[in-house]
């Protein structure tokens, strides 16, 4: 504080027009700080906020439907463009997460709506992959779990290939960024695809990050658990595709569509994801 007379002024003066100065000032930095968050923690899945049941679930929905809407036209004039179909399954996969609904107990389900942006993501990242030579560790972030939640809620031959995306698009991840938490979800991936040898060559490629015994035991329990978990999958998913060969053979295709994906439920308290 600085003393002149009987007035005291502050150092930080904000009388006048220097207040509005200020607010600027502040709301510049407030950008500056979300900006810097943003470089710190990678993308955030904007869809994990929109999808906490608070009923503006389709208003973001809309928000992200247009974005793609956007770059498909885009895409029309530049078809193949890698930059332009990561970002058209960013917003497919993002859509998709608001269109997610949440119940009370906490159960993520599917709406149709939200289905149907999953299917999109797929052939987008589909044709990203065959676009670019160098896919991007954050696409693959945000893909993986998506393409694991739509095999939860495929039918038919549609199930493995979904679960098999899943796999591989946590492979990239893990790749550029290997760590404790990228290995060993990439190692629960794996057990679903049913391929435990590359599970537990990524269980024992996250051990080596990991700091305490704790850690380590933690993925060696947790690759025992949800290996337990894959294999009961693969012999339900054995007596599904019999019984969706049967429903077919039949001409029934009305029963073969009320069989239930055994994979529904399995995944979703896996808690993936990196």
């Amino acid at each position: 504080m600085a003393t002149g007379g009987d007035e005291r002024r502050m150092v930080f003066d904000i009388r006048g027009r220097r207040r509005y100065a200020i607010k600027v000032i502040y709301a510049i930095l407030a950008v500056l700080m979300g900006a810097s968050l943003f470089l710190v923690v990678g993308p955030l899945n904007i869809g994990e906020i929109f999808s906490g049941g608070g009923g503006n679930g389709g208003e973001a929905a809309k928000t992200f439907e247009e974005q793609a809407a956007r770059i498909e036209r885009k895409l029309k004039k530049q078809p193949g463009d890698p930059d332009l179909l990561a970002s058209l399954t960013r917003a497919h996969v993002t859509a998709a997460n608001t269109l997610t609904e949440v119940e009370a107990s906490g159960q993520r389900v599917v709406t149709p709506e939200a289905l149907q942006q999953l299917q999109e993501a797929s052939q987008s990242w589909t044709e990203y992959l065959k676009a670019t030579k160098e896919p991007a560790a954050g696409v693959g972030q945000l893909v993986a779990p998506a393409m694991f939640q739509l095999a939860e809620v495929s039918t038919g031959g549609e199930i493995e290939p979904n679960l098999e995306a899943a796999a591989q698009a946590q492979e990239i991840v893990a790749k550029q960024r290997p760590n404790l938490n990228t290995l060993s979800t990439l190692a629960i991936y794996r057990l679903f695809t049913f391929d435990y040898k590359q599970a537990e060559a990524a269980a024992d490629q996250a051990k080596k990050y990991a700091h305490t015994k704790f850690e380590r035991e933690n993925v060696d329990n947790q690759l025992k658990e949800t290996r337990k978990r894959a294999e009961s999958f693969q012999q339900q998913l054995v007596t599904y595709e019999k019984a969706l060969a049967k429903a077919s053979k039949s001409g029934g295709g009305a029963g073969a569509e009320s069989l239930q994906n055994p994979f529904g439920g399995l995944g979703g308290s896996s808690g993936l994801g990196e």
